[in-house]
C-alpha cells in the first residue's frame, strides 16, 4: 500500500543510467531556474513606492531614478554570472568560487547565506501568494499559515518527482506569467503614448499621509531613498541559482546556462521597468502602514487594511476592472508566486548536496532519491520553509525584510572570488586575445563586486532592525554547524584510518572467542542460536540466562540436563529481578580476566510481521544490544526466527524513505579548493 501510494504521487523509480534525460534545454530551463527573479515583478515595484511613502507623494518623483540604479544592478549581476558558469561549470556557483580562491571561511559563508536565502524563497513566495489569493477569497485570509504549508507540501511533491518533469509542469504558468505581463505593460504604454488615453489604478484617489510633516532632506532624504532601493532589490533574488543549476542543462552546459541567464535578465528587467512606469502613471498608492497612512475618501483605511497587490491595480488600470484581463493577470500572479519558491527548490538540494559531498552537511544529503533528484535535501528545505511559515503567520511583509541578505553576501563574495580566479589566470596566460577576455571579465566581476558590496551595506543598513538581523545571527549559526560536521567527520576518518606503517593484509586476531547465547527459556529460537554459535567454532561457548525466580531456574536447569544439549548453561542470580544489568556485569568480568579476548553475545530474536507486535517482543533483546554495542571488545549477533506473522512481507518490495540507503553513484566533483582539509 506505501510503495503503491509513493509510485503514485512521485512516479516510477528511475535508474541511474538515466540522469542525462533529466537534463533540461533552455526552453525549460528558464522557468524551473528564473521563476524566483520573473516574479519578483509583483512585489518589488510596490515595495520602492512602499518604502518612498515616508515622505509623501511627492517621494514617488525618486522611483524612476531607483528603477534605473536597480537595471543597472541586474545587468551588471548578470553580467558577472555568465562568466562565473563559464569558469566553474560544476555546479558550485557562489560557494565554489568563494571557496576556491577565498579559502573554506569565505565558501561556508556563501554557503550559509545562500542556504538561508533558498529557505526565505520559499516561505517568502507562498506567503506572497496566500496573501494575493486571501485578498479575493476570505477563506483563504482566514486560514493562510494552513493554506501556505498544502502548498508547500505541493510543490515539495512535484519536485520529488524530478527536475525535468516539474521543469514542465512549472513552464506553462511561467511563461502565461510573462506573456501577460508583458502584454499589459505593451497595452498600457499604447494607450498612453499612442491613444492619449489616462490610466486610474483602484488606489489613484487614495491620499498619502507622509510620516514627517515637511520635507525630508539631508539623512533622512538619503535613508528614505536607499531604503527603497533595498527594497527594489528584491528583483536581483534568485539569479545565483542557474550558476548553481549548470549541471542540470544540456550539452553544452555553460553556454547554455549563460545563455538562459541573459534571457532572463532580458525579460526581468523589461517587465521590472513596464510594471514601474504603468504604477506610476497610473496613480497606484502604497504605503508603509497603510491602515493610518493611506486616506480613502478623506478617511484613514482603518485596522486590517493592506496595500493591494501592484499588478492587479496596473491590470485593473490597462483593462478595466473585472475584465477578462485583469482576472488573467491577477490569477497568473498568484500562481506565479507559488511557483517562483521552485528556483529554491532547485536551488538548495544542489548545493546541499555539494556541501554534503565536501562533509560539510549530512552524507544524506549527496544521494538522490527514486525520481533522480535530491529528495533529502528538498525534503529539509520544505521543513525549514513551513517553519517560518508557521513562526511568522505566512505574512509576506514580516518576511520580506529577512530577504535578500544572504543573497548580496554571496554576491559580493563570489565576485571578489572571480576577480582573484582572473588575476592568477592572466599571471600565466601569455595569448593576446585571452589576455583581454580576461581583463575584460575581470572588469566586470570587479565592477559587480563594488556594486554588489555597496548594496550589502545599505540591505544591513536599512533592513537590520527590520527583522535583518535573524538572517545576520542565523548565518553565523549554520556557518559553525557545517564547521562542527566536518570537524567530526575528518576525526572519524582519522580514526578509522590505517596507520602508515601497515601492511597489506595485516589483521589484528584476538587471542580467544568467548561466545554466549542468552536464553529465557528452551524452545526453537534457542536451539537455533545454539547450533549457529557452534558452527562458528568459538574457544568456548557456553549458555545464560537469568534467574529472577529460583523455581523457574531449577526447571529450566532440569530441562537442559534432560535434553543433554552439548553447552553448558549458566544462571546469573539476580535479587532485584533485573535482566540487563546481571548480563552486562558478566560479559564486563570475561572482559576483565582477557582483555585480549573478544566476547560474542548471540540474541535469539522474533521476527514479526506487524506493528504492534514490535511492541510485544523483543524489548529486552533491543535494551540488551543498545548496551552492549557500547562495551569495547564485545560482539553482538541476532538471531532471527521468523514467526508466522512475518510471512506476510515476504516477497513485498522493502519501503524506501527519499533518497534513503542510497550511495551516490556520480563523478566526483573536483574538490581541490578543500585543500589540505580534504
Amino acid at each position: 500500500m506505501t510503495d503503491a501510494v509513493k509510485r503514485l504521487l512521485v512516479g516510477r523509480a528511475l535508474r541511474s543510467t538515466q540522469l542525462h534525460e533529466q537534463l533540461l534545454p533552455k526552453r525549460i530551463a528558464l522557468p524551473v531556474f528564473a521563476s524566483d527573479p520573473l516574479s519578483s515583478v509583483a512585489y518589488a515595484p510596490l515595495e520602492i513606492l512602499v518604502a518612498l511613502s515616508v515622505g509623501g507623494v511627492a517621494a514617488y518623483l525618486f522611483s524612476p531614478w531607483i528603477a534605473v540604479a536597480i537595471v543597472v544592478l541586474m545587468f551588471t549581476v548578470v553580467a558577472s554570472y555568465r562568466q562565473t558558469v563559464h569558469a566553474y561549470p560544476s555546479g558550485g556557483g557562489d560557494y565554489e568560487v568563494a571557496m576556491t580562491n577565498l579559502g573554506p571561511n569565505a565558501g561556508l559563508t556563501v554557503a550559509s547565506a545562500l542556504l538561508v536565502d533558498y529557505v526565505l524563497t520559499v516561505a517568502v513566495s507562498v506567503s506572497s501568494g496566500v496573501d494575493n489569493i486571501g485578498s479575493a477569497i476570505p477563506f483563504v485570509a482566514e486560514h493562510k499559515v494552513a493554506i501556505a504549508i498544502v502548498m508547500v507540501v505541493l510543490l515539495t511533491l512535484m519536485n520529488l518527482r524530478g527536475i525535468r518533469e516539474s521543469g514542465g509542469f512549472f513552464a506553462i504558468p511561467t511563461y502565461a506569467f510573462v506573456i501577460g505581463v508583458l502584454g499589459m505593460i505593451a497595452w498600457g504604454l499604447l494607450q498612453i503614448g499612442v491613444l492619449g488615453e489616462t490610466l486610474r489604478a483602484p488606489s489613484a484617489g487614495f491620499e498619502v499621509i507622509p510620516e514627517n510633516e515637511g520635507e525630508l532632506a539631508g539623512l533622512a532624504l538619503a535613508f528614505m531613498l536607499l531604503r527603497a532601493f533595498s527594497n527594489g532589490c528584491a528583483a536581483l533574488t534568485g539569479v545565483e541559482a542557474i550558476s548553481n543549476g549548470v549541471p542540470a542543462f544540456r550539452k553544452p552546459k555553460s553556454r547554455n546556462a549563460a545563455t538562459t541567464l541573459l534571457m532572463m535578465g532580458l525579460i526581468a528587467v523589461s517587465m521590472f521597468v513596464g510594471v514601474v512606469t504603468l504604477a506610476l502613471a497610473s496613480g497606484v498608492k502604497a504605503a508603509e502602514v497603510p491602515s493610518k497612512n493611506l486616506l480613502i475618501n478623506g478617511q484613514p483605511a482603518g485596522p486590517g487594511y493592506t496595500n493591494e497587490p501592484i499588478l492587479p491595480q496596473v491590470a485593473s488600470a490597462v483593462f478595466g476592472h473585472d475584465t477578462i484581463g485583469f482576472v488573467y493577470i491577477s490569477a497568473i500572479t498568484a500562481l506565479i508566486l507559488f511557483l517562483a519558491a521552485n528556483t529554491a527548490f532547485n536551488g538548495f538540494p544542489v548545493l546541499g548536496s555539494i556541501l554534503a559531498q565536501d562533509r560539510f552537511l549530512p552524507r544524506q544529503l549527496h544521494t538522490r532519491g527514486d525520481r533522480l533528484a535530491f529528495s533529502n535535501g528538498i525534503i529539509l528545505l520544505a521543513a525549514f520553509a513551513c517553519l517560518l511559515i508557521f513562526a511568522f503567520n505566512a505574512n509576506p511583509s514580516a518576511l520580506v525584510h529577512l530577504y535578500i541578505v544572504g543573497v548580496f553576501v554571496s554576491f559580493t563574495l563570489s565576485q571578489i572570488g572571480m576577480v582573484i580566479h582572473w588575476t592568477r589566470l592572466l599571471r600565466t596566460e601569455t595569448e593576446p586575445a585571452a589576455r583581454r577576455r580576461m581583463q575584460r571579465s575581470r572588469m566586470i566581476n570587479g565592477f559587480g563586486a563594488i556594486l554588489t558590496g555597496l548594496v550589502l551595506i545599505v540591505v544591513l543598513i536599512t533592513k537590520f532592525m527590520l527583522g535583518a538581523w535573524i538572517v545576520v545571527l542565523a548565518m553565523p549559526v549554520l556557518f559553525v554547524i557545517m564547521r562542527s560536521i566536518r570537524t567530526h567527520y575528518d576525526h572519524i576518518t582519522q580514526e578509522l584510518a590505517l596507520p602508515a606503517d601497515a601492511e597489506d593484509g595485516e589483521q589484528t586476531l584476538p587471542a580467544r572467542n568467548h561466545a554466549i547465547v542468552l536464553i529465557s527459556k528452551i524452545h526453537k529460537p534457542t536451539l537455533r542460536a545454539i547450533a549457529y554459535a557452534r558452527a562458528t567454532r568459538p574457544s568456548t561457548l557456553e549458555a545464560v540466562t537469568v534467574g529472577v525466580d529460583n523455581r523457574e531456574s531449577q526447571a529450566l536447569l532440569e530441562e537442559w540436563e534432560r535434553l543433554g544439549l552439548p553447552v553448558p548453561l549458566k544462571i546469573l542470580d539476580s535479587p532485584y529481578r533485573e535482566i540487563t544489568r546481571p548480563i552486562l556485569e558478566y560479559v564486563k568480568a570475561l572482559r576483565r580476566r582477557s582483555p585480549r579476548d573478544v566476547v560474542t553475545v548471540y540474541i535469539p530474536e522474533y521476527v514479526v510481521g506487524h506493528w504492534w507486535e514490535h511492541v510485544l517482543h523483543n524489548q529486552s533483546a533491543l535494551r540488551l544490544k543498545g548496551r552492549l554495542l557500547f562495551m569495547p571488545g564485545v560482539m553482538v549477533t541476532s538471531v532471527p526466527w521468523q514467526l508466522h506473522s512475518s510471512l506476510r512481507l515476504k516477497g513485498r518490495p522493502e519501503p524506501f524513505a527519499p533518497g534513503a540507503v542510497r550511495r551516490p553513484w556520480e563523478e566526483p566533483r573536483r574538490d581541490e579548493h578543500i585543500g589540505t582539509n580534504s
